[in-house]
């Protein structure tokens, strides 16, 4: 099974990758046959340029 883990940020928390790290890992834990692909979004405004440049 694969799953699409794909959040934006949590302002003030979580950058949309450690969002979707943080998700993937939850995913994974429960479901260890489960493929979780990180695929973090941004809505334009803050961490959009950290998603648009792969979060490097």
């Amino acid at each position: 099974m694969k799953i699409i883990i794909a959040p934006d940020s949590f302002k003030g928390t979580f950058t949309a990758s450690e969002a979707a790290r943080a998700m993937a890992g939850g995913v994974r834990d429960l479901l260890s046959d489960a493929q979780a692909v990180e695929i973090p979004l941004a809505d334009g405004g803050d961490g959009t340029l950290d998603v648009l440049l792969g979060g490097t």
